[in-house]
């Protein structure tokens, strides 16, 4: 098939060459250009449907493609049955017991009657049936009405576009989509009702991303007329063949003139995306139904198989084992019982022809007999039993209102059924930082300009405030309202006690029903509001008020960089985007800022504002400005003061709307974007409008500068940084500003900014790297801003080679980049940036409470190892008293020295008579560089023994593919259970690499939730899934499972040793119907509820001794000698069960069934009782379920007696049980025989726990204590656990030497060599790196 469409494909240059040519060319150019897109395999050619209208389908030159209807079906109507079964039958299981089914309809082997034996095998496909097509009913039905959705679709014969249904779009057709509407394939954008050529989209149905994207039309067709013709569109469309890359795309036009035009992913609309911000868009479309992108993009759930699955395999095949075994005895017994007899006797009937088969012969039918008297011996409820249970525990898990956070009003998803216990073994925990760790919400804190650095101290004391106790988001963000202004204002306010004693009612109210964060993503006040800091806002207006620096100061240049050299778009007050985190909010936040006083932003002349101050000040009073340069008037409240004095307080304006210049919505597709922007909004550089080919930015003067944009590169994970090229209003000249990491900068430095510098400040770069390195181990992302002016000549050189790179098709991505990197070099150096992306809730006690329970934990980020180590330590990942070893390697020999002598330190440690019984608490920090080379095949195993043995393990700088490669290294090395955790695009390779993806739902997005097994909202949740619901869904299943395997062998065997006694016949004692309602109804219910409802240990307890999760770690419970010691103890039970009636009727006159009835209740009895010794937590649903199956038990059974006279003839079980019921010898029986067949397990249990308690019987014991006493107890035992307390969320900033601060406060200045040093010893960083000071 795939063949045929690839000659098909072939073909088709026929049609579109004749209509690329205007239906005019020769046939010897049809022929030649055929020739030429022949051979492109990986190339489709389309051209428009239009010409084509109303001819048959063999006439239309894209009638290869597929259209656009979609079928996500697996069955129909008529090929339900087969189908299903197929797929019923990959399940090993199933054909099993249709093989014994099937054998029981052969005459000499048969042990039940055959349509008996066929009820327990068609009841459970019955039911996996109903489930099948009911879940391919509803994917039916959402086929149909996707494909019924109306769309917009252009009709040369009618002139316009006419409303046709999704499934009728084919390729070549032009369609529109206007504001709001979902694109129906994928499109080639040609036109937008924005004069631009600019159209926005929403894909969040692809990605999970709210933001808005930008798409641009194609340039160079010029088709952006207000009125666009799709009947003059005759050109031809070559772009790649379908593929599954939602980020990637490679097109060109054809024009009739032989030019090409380039296009990518900017251009191309895909299918299931929402148009935004615009009001329509016309495209072809280029992919339809299957093979859409987002089509392309729908995979099949990944099949994960849990631990305790594979064990439970590898039980059945010993069962299997076991069961033949009984068979072949039986079948043995049988024909020794046939030698041994001297004649025939009666009862042995021969065939119509009077022949008797030989013992031999006998003997082999007889051990298919046996396989079919004790198939139940392989347990046919287990599978369903099982997933019965699991989704039981995954109700649980999904209402459990400690997993719901109320602020996004998520609760956790549950999305892989089958591998929910596998969350309580747990070895190895491997986690993303930003967005995982952290709360993804960037603050702007600090920055440095020309080698100077400003520490913006009065915006740390606003967050310092918010770590507070009694302080919130809220409490700074929702003041008292203010009235309605146009800008930034001073107020002046008296000391009237009641005036502050009413600001802090209002702040005692505002903290129970404020509203800070807004619904804008990227936009909490937390995020948006920049305190400037004094000294640079000085230095702005210095420059502002110079003639002519507007051209060409570094620090104005600076905040053009941040407003400029991003892809932030100001946003429609209509068309706001929703964060995705967070629910739509009904208020709007109040953002006055009426206790921080520091700024002026309004765009007016400059004049002096500032009085002196009072006496006693405060000191956020002394933040403000008192110098007299940059001081725009602004409007002021005065208030009376004796001493003629005025204090000046600085707030916000109140909201207005969106498209205000100071309240503007920015749309960013990543939070550190926003920061930037609206730090450089706070010292007046105002991002006011972006199009594709201009940015404008409001000065602080006022003035509104047009950028041009001649091109933007854009960040890729290569050059790790992005550059913008425009051509300034002012000096004409072409400007590329460029941000990136700093190592990524670093290195493309060319001359200082200026020559005309002074010698100190040409050292630009030592000093910004210095103060780097100062942010880094502050725990801030860094970012470096540069500055390039080039020349007419060069832009032109320039400009030939990335057309040329954006029109190729083949090796696109590499003449793209290869253009960019041209251009980005003699970078000049302005400045770097500071932001801070603070811990989530509960972090540190998480990452503690995890650590306590047995489980490694890493850490895999990609930010520089001085930011890693420092919120390694901000989050407890990295202890004071740790051993932290640094490995740093330039080539794979240092790397291999090092681990070698690492290992060889480690291992004398624990050889040491000294250290028996002591543990090394040893942390391991690694680069991405190194971990490469640490990763190599002959270093793989060193490293991975360096690593078992270290508590915790922080690997920065490393890539996506790294993340996912050492997951995998881990779990195949150390055959141990890994479970990774991240939030974005960049963490799929790694969840799906552990055994178990857990992803968080972040503000960038829901690739991470979309590709996991489960997903949660925030990383303190991890803790309770795990210690509690992994611990429960763990010890429940390994225990349901184990009682199951003891519940059929210890029921079949008294089948089983009946044979001893009835020359191994393959008779059975017990009517087949009560055989069969046995298992199906009577012993269904109990074992299915234990699984779900039995908590060997409270939630309380689990989560205040972590330790208790080590139960299910490695072996756990289901272990090879807890299942045989249940088999074990289920022969002796049944031997009990058996031979204590046996020898009670011995040489009696009963039948076979009043022998087999008192049997089958005893063993009911025996079962259930087994049972409630292993349930260790009584419910009311216990009771129910328990006294429910006896009674059912003996309502069935009396009824059936009652009624089946001639049910199994010649032998029936007419009122049998009613007899029995009437002898008291029944009754003793069934006391005597179910406490002699418990007692051993009993006292085994009673002698265990008594002598040799168990962590989880010591904490069942505890359960049982009052509150207050087990409270003490728990928090003793905590205090002798840990010696230090939780450190603070949130990493708080040093003071700077620059501004003043005595030495002695500041930490040394650590250079990148120290922690970057080649040659490896075993020390501790915390003598290398001093903490931040904790203020």
């Amino acid at each position: 098939m795939e063949r045929q469409r690839s000659l098909m494909e072939r073909e088709r240059p026929r049609w579109w060459s004749w209509q690329r040519w205007g239906h005019s060319a020769c046939y010897k150019k049809k022929d030649r250009k055929r020739k030429k897109i022949k051979g492109q395999e990986r190339e489709r050619a389309v051209v428009s449907n239009l010409p084509y209208e109303g001819l048959g389908k063999a006439k239309q030159p894209n009638r290869y493609f597929p259209g656009n209807a979609i079928k996500t079906t697996k069955y129909t109507l008529l090929l339900f049955i087969p189908m299903n079964l197929f797929e019923q039958f990959h399940r090993l299981a199933n054909i099993y017991f249709v093989g014994l089914a099937i054998l029981n309809f052969v005459p000499v082997v048969n042990a039940f009657q055959p349509e008996v034996a066929l009820i327990p095998i068609c009841v459970i496909f019955s039911l996996t049936a109903l489930k099948d097509a009911w879940e391919d009913f509803r994917r039916y039905q959402s086929d149909r009405k996707l494909n019924n959705t109306p769309c917009l679709v252009y009709s040369r014969k009618e002139k316009r576009f006419t409303e046709r249904r999704w499934k009728d779009v084919r390729v070549g057709d032009f369609v529109k989509v206007v504001c709001n509407e979902i694109v129906p394939a994928d499109l080639l954008l040609l036109h937008t009702s924005d004069p631009n050529g600019v159209c926005h989209i929403e894909t969040s149905n692809l990605d999970g991303e709210t933001t808005l994207k930008q798409r641009m039309v194609m340039s160079g067709l010029c088709i952006s007329d207000p009125e666009f013709e799709p009947e003059n569109f005759n050109t031809v469309v070559v772009c790649e063949k379908p593929n599954n890359n939602l980020n990637h795309f490679k097109c060109y036009v054809e024009k009739p003139d032989k030019d090409k035009v380039g296009a990518g992913i900017e251009s191309l609309l895909l299918r299931g995306c929402k148009m935004r911000n615009t009001d329509h868009a016309v495209g072809i479309v280029v992919y339809a139904g299957r093979e859409t992108k987002s089509m392309l993009n729908i995979n099949r759930p990944r099949y994960k198989r849990s631990k305790l699955e594979r064990k439970l395999n590898i039980d059945v095949i010993f069962c299997v084992i076991l069961l033949f075994s009984m068979c072949l005895v039986g079948a043995l017994g049988h024909f020794l019982w046939l030698q041994a007899l001297p004649s025939v006797p009666p009862y042995l009937v021969p065939d119509s022809n009077g022949h008797l088969d030989s013992p031999g012969l006998s003997g082999f039918y007889m051990f298919f007999t046996m396989i079919i008297l004790l198939q139940i011996l392989i347990p046919i409820s287990l599978y369903v039993s099982i997933e019965l249970v699991k989704i039981g525990q995954i109700y649980f898990i999904t209402n459990d209102i400690d997993l719901h956070d109320d602020k996004t009003d998520r609760r956790v998803q549950c999305k892989s059924l089958n591998i929910t216990e596998d969350l309580g073994q747990i070895q190895y925990i491997f986690s993303d930082k930003t967005g995982t760790l952290t709360e993804n919400k960037m603050v702007f804190r600090r920055c440095c300009i020309m080698g100077t650095e400003y520490p913006h101290k009065e915006n740390a004391i606003r967050l310092a405030v918010l770590d507070g106790p009694d302080s919130g988001e809220e409490v700074i963000f929702n003041q008292r309202p203010q009235p309605p202004q146009t800008g930034w204002s001073l107020d002046t306010e008296g000391d009237n006690p009641d005036d502050m004693q009413h600001h802090h009612d209002n702040q005692c109210k505002s903290k129970v029903k404020g509203n800070a964060p807004s619904d804008v993503a990227f936009s909490s006040p937390l995020e948006t509001e920049v305190i400037p800091d004094r000294k640079l806002l000085q230095q702005i207006s210095r420059a502002g008020s110079s003639s002519g620096s507007w051209k060409t100061d570094p620090y104005l240049d600076f905040f053009l960089g941040l407003a400029i050299c991003n892809t932030v778009m100001v946003s429609m007050a209509t068309a706001q985007r929703q964060r995705v985190s967070e629910f739509s909010h009904s208020g709007q936040a109040n953002n006055s800022l009426n206790t921080l006083s520091n700024l002026v932003k309004s765009p007016v002349s400059l004049r002096h504002i500032f009085t002196k101050p009072k006496k006693n000040r405060t000191i956020l009073e002394d933040s403000v400005v008192e110098e007299e340069h940059f001081n725009p008037p602004v409007k002021k409240e005065e208030s009376g003061d004796t001493n003629g004095l005025q204090m000046c307080t600085l707030h916000a304006p109140s909201d207005t709307t969106a498209t205000t210049p100071d309240h503007l919505s920015y749309e960013a597709e990543s939070p550190d974007e926003a920061a930037l922007v609206y730090a450089a909004k706070a010292y007046g550089f105002t991002l006011l409008d972006r199009t594709p080919h201009s940015v404008t930015v409001r000065l602080p003067s006022g003035d509104n500068l047009v950028f041009e944009v001649l091109d933007t590169l854009t960040f890729d994970a290569n050059r790790k940084r992005m550059s913008v090229l425009v051509r300034h209003p002012l000096t004409k000249e072409y400007v590329l500003y460029t941000k990136g990491a700093d190592y990524a900068i670093m290195e493309l430095l060319g001359t200082p900014y200026a020559e005309h510098l002074s010698g100190k400040q040409k050292n630009i770069a030592a000093g910004t790297q210095y103060h780097l390195d100062c942010y880094a181990k502050d725990g801030l992302r860094t970012l470096c801003f540069t500055k390039k002016v080039v020349s007419d000549k060069a832009y032109e050189r320039w400009s030939v080679n990335r057309l040329r790179a954006l029109a190729a098709i083949d090796n696109r991505e590499e003449l793209v980049m290869d253009s960019a990197v041209q251009l980005e070099k003699d970078l000049s150096l302005l400045g770097a940036t500071g932001i801070e992306d603070r811990l989530q809730e509960s972090v540190p006690d998480t990452i503690v409470a995890l650590r306590e329970a047995g489980i490694q934990v890493w850490v895999l980020t990609g930010d520089k190892p001085e930011t890693a180590v420092n919120i390694g330590y901000a989050c407890r990942l990295l202890e004071e008293e740790d051993l932290v070893i640094n490995m740093s390697c330039k080539n794979k020999l240092e790397c291999t020295s090092i681990l070698d002598c690492t290992l060889e330190e480690v291992r004398r440690y624990s050889e040491d008579p000294r250290n028996v019984g002591t543990t090394q608490d040893i942390s391991l920090v690694i680069d991405g560089r190194t971990l490469t080379m640490a990763l190599s095949l002959d270093l793989q195993d060193r490293f991975v023994d360096l690593a078992k043995r270290c508590r915790s393990v922080l690997c920065c700088r490393v890539t996506p593919l790294q993340k996912s490669r050492v997951v995998k290294v881990v779990r195949e090395k150390l055959k141990v259970m890994t479970l990774a955790v991240g939030d974005g695009a960049n963490d799929v390779n790694m969840i799906q690499a552990a055994d178990i993806g857990i992803g968080l739902s972040g503000q960038e997005g829901m690739q991470a939730v979309m590709a996991s097994d489960f997903a949660i909202s925030r990383f303190k949740h991890l803790k309770k899934l795990l210690l509690v619901h992994g611990h429960w869904c763990y010890t429940r299943l390994a225990n349901m499972i184990i009682y199951f395997f003891y519940k059929n062998v210890a029921y079949v065997n008294l089948l089983f040793w009946y044979q001893f006694f009835c020359g191994f016949s393959g008779t059975a004692m017990i009517d087949y119907w009560l055989m069969i309602f046995f298992n199906l109804f009577f012993t269904s219910l109990p074992p299915i509820m234990f699984g779900i409802m039995d908590k060997d240990v409270s939630a309380e307890m689990l989560l205040g001794v972590p330790e208790l999760y080590r139960t299910g770690q490695g072996e756990g419970e289901y272990t090879f000698l807890t299942f045989w010691v249940s088999m074990l103890d289920a022969f002796y039970q049944s031997l009990v069960c058996f031979f204590i009636p046996y020898l009670a009727y011995q040489d009696s006159d009963i039948d076979i069934f009043t022998f087999g009835t008192p049997l089958n209740t005893i063993s009911l009895f025996t079962i259930l009782l087994h049972l409630s010794i292993e349930i260790k937590a009584w419910t009311v649903v216990h009771w129910v379920i328990m006294l429910g199956s006896v009674a059912l038990y003996f309502i069935v059974t009396l009824a059936y007696s009652a009624i089946c006279v001639t049910c199994n003839p010649p032998s029936n079980p007419y009122w049998i049980l009613q007899s029995q019921m009437a002898d008291p010898m029944f009754y003793l029986l069934c006391i005597i025989t179910t406490v002699v067949a418990l007692m051993p397990r009993y006292m085994f249990h009673v002698l265990k726990n008594s002598i040799a308690p168990s962590p989880l019987v010591q904490a069942r014991h505890l359960d049982r204590l009052d509150q207050s006493t087990r409270d003490e107890w728990m928090k003793e035992w905590r205090s002798f656990r840990s010696t230090s307390p939780v450190k603070r969320h949130r990493l708080s900033t040093p003071p700077t030497p620059t501004l003043e601060t005595p030495a002695d406060i500041y930490p040394q200045p650590v250079s990148p060599s120290d922690f970057m040093e080649d040659e490896f010893t075993l020390n501790d960083l915390t003598e290398n790196y001093q903490r931040p000071v904790q203020t």
